[in-house]
C-alpha cells in the first residue's frame, strides 16, 4: 500500500482524519505512533469538533512543521500547504467540505485525507529519499 491507501485504511480502521495523516508519517518524525495518535486524537469532526479547520490538514501542517522546523515559522510553505489544499478540497472547514448548511458534499474524509498526504510527499519526494 502506498501512504494515501494506507491511511485511509487507518481511517476505517479506528483513526481518526487527522491522526490517519500523522501515523503515515512516523518515519522521519521525532515522535512515535502511540505520541502521533495522541498528537492527533482532538482532530476530528475539525478541529475540536468544532467542525473548524480539517483534521488532515491540521495533521498536514503539524507534520510540515515537524520535517522543516529550522527555528523560525513556517509561514510561506504552510501558507502553499493550506491554499493547495482549499484549491483541491473545495474548502478547508470540516463543515463546509462535507456540506452540513448546504447539503453538497466538496470533499469526503478519505479524499482529504488523500489530498493531505499528496501535498506532503510533493514536499518532502527528496527527503524520503533518506529514509
Amino acid at each position: 500500500m502506498n501512504r494515501s491507501e494506507q491511511a485511509v485504511y487507518n481511517k476505517h480502521h479506528g483513526y481518526n482524519c487527522s491522526q490517519s495523516v500523522l501515523s503515515v508519517f512516523e518515519e522521519g518524525l521525532p515522535l512515535n505512533g502511540e505520541q502521533l495518535r495522541a498528537l492527533g486524537s482532538c482532530f476530528c469532526a475539525g478541529m475540536g469538533s468544532t467542525e473548524g479547520t480539517c483534521g488532515a490538514l491540521v495533521a498536514a501542517e503539524m507534520i510540515l512543521g515537524m520535517r522543516k522546523y529550522c527555528g523560525r515559522p513556517q509561514i510561506a510553505e504552510s501558507r502553499e500547504v493550506f491554499e493547495a489544499f482549499r484549491k483541491e478540497a473545495g474548502a478547508t472547514a470540516c463543515s463546509d467540505l462535507k456540506g452540513l448548511k448546504t447539503g453538497e458534499v466538496l470533499c469526503s474524509c478519505d479524499r482529504c485525507i488523500e489530498i493531505a498526504v499528496k501535498l506532503l510527499e510533493e514536499r518532502f519526494k527528496d527527503e524520503d529519499a533518506l529514509y
